[in-house]
């Protein structure tokens, strides 16, 4: 099976917004709920947000609710993270992730994108 494929990162000011994308093959996409993770320097790797193969379900981190929100088209095998009034603290890599929307077992790890979010 061929990984999720990331992208849509790059340098942008506080305040800003970017969108990610991750473009996933067809059975990983939709046999699975999706997610993304973010892993800053020095830091764990940490869950942003989850969306169920219907999207009935989604949650989010408490520091980026009200901020970002995930959402996927199950035509397009994509799963979009919007990032609206970035601050520096979102800085870190952004990982696209197949998983178990329940336990939270990854089954499947994109590249990963870089964002980077200047003061």
């Amino acid at each position: 099976q061929v990984q999720p494929v990331e992208s849509g990162g790059g340098l942008v000011q506080t305040g800003g917004s970017l969108r990610l994308s991750c473009a996933a093959s067809g059975s990983i996409f939709m046999l699975n709920a999706m997610a993304w993770y973010r892993q800053a320097s020095g830091k764990q790797r940490e869950l942003v947000a989850a969306i169920t193969r219907s999207s009935a379900s989604i949650k989010y981190a408490d520091s980026v609710k009200g901020r970002f929100t995930i959402s996927r088209d199950n035509t397009k095998n994509t799963v979009y993270l919007q990032m609206n009034s970035l601050k520096p603290e979102d800085t870190a890599v952004y990982y696209c992730a197949a998983i178990n929307y329940v336990s939270g077992a990854v089954y499947r790890w994109g590249q990963g994108t870089q964002v980077t979010v200047s003061s």
